[in-house]
């Protein structure tokens, strides 16, 4: 796929006030054209979206938005919320969420609410696409179709981590900046995708604007609170009635591949297309196939 990028509007990072809440976001692309939502995962920013990734699905002809959840980033951080314990996440209590998956798909209806679009197309990457999930089965008017890459469907049998990955998440990076961004390189090199090249000096660019733009280091165990808390979405995926597409790593360790298999039998019609040599991370090299699936599941809306 060829493009030109200069080609490609862009309107900077923006803020949406969303009752309490205000949502860092950015757009890629003409307002013209149907709109695509990315939802991104784990205390992860929406700069892991890379630029070249929203450039690529606007020239694809989708207005494309990107946004930092609530807890991340330039969106609100709920500091005034309790952070969940370690023991209280091996539990897997669930009273230790202060907000819930469906709230977040909330926080993804009002974006839509306020940059005045009706429906659009949902993409989201591991807690992303639980989200994206969500909106689809709770808010089916506001969906024209869904693709969910790295996810599962919240069932406790599918796509578990490994143990050495699994730790990860339990994890609380250091505070200084250097430390920071050696731990997040260290851990995107771990979960990221063998088969694929890997560009350690774009990773470390990507530490450090993540550790600029805003750390909050509770932000991962609110979220991961709220993946426990909402449980297994089987039964609601079963309803979902929208074009659907399940992207999943082959070599992803962090929600195995089962996690994705387990989505797409769970969700009538859906698609499923695995990538040989693909992590937990979206490897440039894999952009044009993504992008062209994407587009393609679009089209059956």
């Amino acid at each position: 796929m060829s493009y030109s990028a200069s080609a490609i509007s862009r309107s900077g990072e923006q803020i949406a006030a969303i009752g309490d809440l205000e949502l860092c976001y950015e757009t890629f692309g003409d307002r013209s054209d149907p709109a695509l939502v990315l939802i991104m995962g784990l205390a992860t920013q929406m700069i892991a979206w890379r630029e070249g990734f929203c450039e690529q699905l606007a020239a694809a002809g989708f207005f494309v938005v990107r946004f930092d959840n609530r807890d991340v980033g330039r969106s609100t951080t709920l500091d005034d919320l309790p952070v969940p314990t370690t023991w209280q996440l091996l539990k897997r209590d669930k009273r230790a969420a202060s907000y819930t998956l469906e709230d977040m798909a909330l926080d993804v209806v009002g974006l839509l609410d306020y940059l005045e679009i009706k429906r659009s197309h949902f993409v989201g990457a591991s807690m992303g696409a639980m989200i994206a999930q969500t909106v689809a089965a709770n808010h089916p008017d506001r969906v024209l179709s869904l693709v969910s890459i790295m996810g599962s469907t919240g069932a406790r049998m599918s796509g578990q981590p490994q143990l050495r990955t699994a730790k990860l998440l339990l994890t609380v990076p250091p505070k200084d900046r250097d430390g920071f961004v050696a731990h997040m390189v260290k851990t995107l090199m771990i979960i990221g995708s063998p088969g694929f090249k890997r560009d350690e000096d774009e990773l470390r660019r990507f530490a450090e604007t993540t550790f600029d733009r805003g750390r909050n280091p509770a932000a991962s165990a609110r979220q991961l609170a709220a993946i426990i808390a909402s449980g297994n979405r089987t039964r609601l995926l079963r309803r979902l009635a929208v074009p659907t597409l399940v992207i999943h790593g082959e070599a992803d360790t962090l929600v195995r591949p089962s996690g994705g298999r387990a989505t797409a039998r769970a969700i009538p019609g859906s698609m499923l297309l695995e990538i040989p040599g693909m992590g937990h991370d979206l490897p440039p090299e894999a952009w044009p196939q993504i992008v062209g699936a994407i587009a393609e599941n679009a089209a059956r809306a």
